[in-house]
């Protein structure tokens, strides 16, 4: 790469160390660009630093994977890698249909696509501006790095919580070769879903100083989660309800044109596009119940026994109703649309009677649940320049436009009764400038850039109520329009300055300027049928109903924000790095764009806004080559302190952005180890306690029954953040068969953790433990592979995403990771 150098002062790892055993690391895992089935560990290099290095050079708590160990290990979709770095986890939205990523306990898992996430995803240079768009198929990629902490100094869009970075294969410039792999598998599930990936790429030299690559990725399988609804049950929303969910309908394609302009200037263009068709949402329900205390507050969420009847337990028994006004309060007194149900209409079901007949297993009956009305389309153009001027210094300039549309449906409560569906609907443009110029000198490296955002995001997120619906005034919808213009306005920088041979001084900064106009209205909207929302068909005129007696909000911020980094180095010896610092991330403050479900919230102008959030890390570790190579040993520690962490608080039927300060401290170990030839295993370890402080239970009301001074607040556990995580990896290879044979399997397990920020007893997944095997044999000359896979070999149950929605149907919509698979793959290279 032009004007970066390989920085091989500590790489001395053995050279008969599986390229494979690297890829389950937790926080600082090396990248080894070599088939997954060599025995030979070449040059290991990442390019966190915005330079090649080896990853045992940098003083960043790292996880690196090459695009064969993905593949080794069963990652098909971006947010798969989590399942193999410990601190790193998903944290769910809309079911596995749009899925984030939580690094040790920093996320955001508002629902409504105007946000922005506090880890950042690229690809290839540029940051994927839209929080849902972080869900995408992987293919045809090379390597993937995921960087812990605070990033503000090197990357073009500010993170506080970390990043992750795909970099896609490149054109050869030395000859045409390419691939094509296929793969069959059958989900183990009642409904029996098959499933067929293809995939494939083609690329070489036009000419002396042109090369191209083409890749593209279709995958089909049909939904897992079996329904045994009747669409002609009466009520129902429609004739063709009752679909099995959980299915996947993706072709995606990206092309790359590099150019060699001269002898030091090299430039690539390329385009990428994807298009699915989804079934609605794959959720399942559970009865739930809610807890009151004296005041009539809700105070805790929890599973119903087999024989209960009641809506909610509470001293005055005054507990009929749903939370419609979104203020954490079943009935509101006097209110008839609120004592509809006196009671469940069967014992230990939701508020309708309906009980899962299987439990959290895979089969379900629900009405609202139809094939291919989910629809996500993307497309986009990178360019990238990088200019090598010579006597150590670069330039790189990297342009970037990305289009992300997408319409997704979730039934409310997942269950056969026609009462209300979620519609998400988002058209989001987003283009990006970032200039970077970097040098080099006998002891200082250097790196400075400015960069450029802008996002362009119209949302529409509501409530339907569909045809034949028990709620009064079916159908009809109820939606919340918003609109966020956002442009930010970056210069940032690194400085790297050797004392000595062994000390190094790190200094980094940002300064920000962040604006943003915003728009929002909640609306009425006439008949729309259960697969349009009102962005793809209005019907009749929509009639303004909030956030404020009908009135429309609109407002606009500015803000000047900062990062920065300050850390030592130190080489203790060629094997051995130790490393300490402080850094400085920030976030910038935006707008809630929350669903529309009853009486407006109190002080509309200081609840919709929220603040900026501001993680100071303290972050110190070692790096260590051991056994004469033959193992890593690598750890950290952190503790992070947090200012108005952004903080989802979901109650009633949506929910608030709002900031509570925080803390966490973790400590994350990692070894790996090639005892013997062919034989290569590791473990990785991380453990954090993170606290949440002074949440409030529900937002201020209007309504005088509620007094704000019955507010509860705790201090409570972040949400998709489980304590403990473990992964495991064993692996041996062996000569047989004409070729080599390798056998291997991997684990990982995850502590217990929330989906709801008030940590209600029955908002919780419980620990998982998911355990994969592989058996695979590539031909001597590496052309031709095949493999047999199994992955949930346990069928456990991994939690995705779930809502409390105990007082709007007296039951949580929960969804799961998909059940057991097996299947075969087969790979030719040419």
């Amino acid at each position: 790469m032009s004007g970066m150098a390989i920085d091989r002062k500590s790489v001395s790892f053995s050279r008969k160390t599986s390229a494979l055993m690297v890829a389950l690391l937790g926080s600082t895992a090396v990248c080894a660009v070599v088939p997954v089935s060599a025995q030979v560990l070449e040059e290991i290099v990442v390019t966190a630093q915005k330079r090649e290095q080896s990853s045992q050079d940098v003083g960043i708590a790292i996880t690196a994977f090459t695009g064969d160990q993905m593949k080794a290990l069963g990652v098909t979709r971006s947010f798969d890698i989590a399942s193999f770095s410990p601190g790193v986890h998903i944290s769910g939205n809309l079911a596995g249909q749009n899925t984030q990523f939580s690094i040790r306990g920093v996320t955001q898992n508002d629902f409504n696509d105007i946000i922005e996430a506090p880890n950042a995803v690229y690809l290839d240079g540029a940051y994927i501006a839209v929080a849902q768009g972080q869900t995408f198929a992987v293919f045809d990629i090379d390597r993937v790095e995921i960087l812990k902490g605070p990033q503000g100094t090197l990357f073009g869009r500010n993170a506080t919580g970390g990043l992750i970075h795909y970099l896609s294969r490149k054109p050869s410039f030395d000859e045409t070769e390419g691939y094509i792999d296929v793969t069959y598998g059958r989900f183990d599930s009642p409904a029996h879903a098959d499933q067929v990936r293809l995939e494939g790429a083609v690329g070489g030299p036009l000419g002396e100083n042109l090369a191209v690559r083409l890749a593209f990725m279709y995958n089909w399988h049909q939904g897992y989660l079996k329904n045994l609804y009747d669409p002609t049950t009466p009520g129902s929303p429609a004739a063709d309800a009752g679909a099995d969910l959980g299915d996947d309908d993706t072709l995606a394609g990206r092309g790359t044109i590099a150019w060699k302009a001269s002898r030091n200037i090299d430039v690539s263009v390329s385009f990428n596009v994807a298009r699915s068709r989804l079934a609605t949402g794959p959720y399942q329900s559970k009865p739930t119940i809610g807890v009151f205390d004296a005041n009539g507050e809700l105070a805790n969420v929890i599973d119903v026994d087999a024989g209960e009847t009641r809506l909610g337990i509470a001293a005055n028994d005054a507990d009929f109703g749903s939370d419609l006004d979104n203020d954490g309060n079943f009935e509101v007194p006097g209110d008839p649309l609120t004592e509809i149900l006196p009671f469940r209409l069967g014992p230990g079901g939701d508020f309708f009677g309906y009980r899962d007949p299987d439990g959290n297993d895979f089969t379900f009956s629900g009405d609202f649940a139809f094939k291919d009305s989910g629809t996500v389309d993307t497309w986009g153009v990178n360019s990238k320049v990088e200019w090598d001027v010579g006597d150590g210094m670069s330039v790189t300039w990297i342009s970037d436009y990305k289009s992300f549309e997408k319409l997704l449906f979730i039934d409310v409560d997942s269950a056969p009764v026609n009462q209300s569906a979620n519609y998400a609907a988002v058209d989001t443009t987003t283009f990006t400038q970032e200039l970077r110029i970097s040098g080099e000198s006998e002891n200082m490296r250097w790196l400075a850039g400015i960069y450029y955002l802008n996002i362009d995001a119209d949302s529409d997120n509501g409530l339907k109520f569909p045809v034949n619906g028990v709620v009064p005034g079916a159908p009809f919808d109820l939606g919340t329009d918003a609109q966020l213009k956002t442009n930010s306005y970056s210069a940032f920088g690194q400085m790297e300055y050797d004392f000595s041979p062994a000390m190094t001084l790190i200094a980094g900064g940002r300064i920000i300027q962040e604006n943003k106009k915003f728009h929002l209205e909640q609306s009425l909207y006439g008949f729309i049928d259960g697969t349009q929302s009102n962005r793809t068909i209005h019907v009749g005129t929509p009639i303004l109903i909030g956030p404020v007696l009908g009135q429309a909000f609109d407002a606009t911020s500015s803000d000047t924000l900062w990062a920065g980094k300050l850390q030592i180095d130190y080489h203790a010896s060629d094997d051995l790095l130790i490393y300490a610092g402080v850094n400085r991330g920030v976030k910038a403050g935006s707008f809630n764009a929350p669903l529309a479900g009853g009486l407006p919230i109190a002080d509309i102008a200081s609840v919709l806004p929220y603040g900026e959030e501001t993680l100071i890390s303290f972050e110190g570790g070692f790096k260590a080559t051991l056994m004469d190579g033959r193992a890593r040993l690598n750890g950290s520690v952190f503790y992070y302190d947090y200012s108005d962490y952004q903080a989802f608080l979901f109650t009633g039927v949506g929910g608030l952005v709002i900031n509570a300060d925080a803390e966490n401290i973790g400590v994350e170990l990692e070894l790996q180890v090639s005892p013997a030839e062919g034989w290569d295993a590791l473990l990785a370890i991380s453990w954090f306690d993170a606290t949440v402080k002074d949440v409030p239970f529900r937002t201020p009301s209007t309504d005088p029954n509620y007094l704000d001074s019955d507010i509860i607040v705790s201090d409570v556990n972040p949400v998709y953040a489980p304590e403990f995580q473990v992964s495991g990896m064993l692996r041996y290879e062996w000569a047989a068969l004409g070729g080599r044979v390798s056998v291997m399997g991997d684990f990982s397990y995850s502590d217990s953790y929330f989906y709801n920020l008030r940590n209600f007893d029955a908002d919780q997944f419980y620990s998982y433990l998911m355990i994969n095997a592989r058996v695979g044999w590539i031909s001597a000359d590496d052309r031709f592979e095949a493999a047999l896979k199994i992955t949930n070999i346990t069928d456990d149950r991994a939690g995705i995403q779930g809502f409390d929605l105990a007082t709007l149907c007296g039951c949580n919509e929960i969804s799961y990771q998909p059940p057991r698979w097996y299947g075969i793959n087969l790979g030719y290279k040419f």
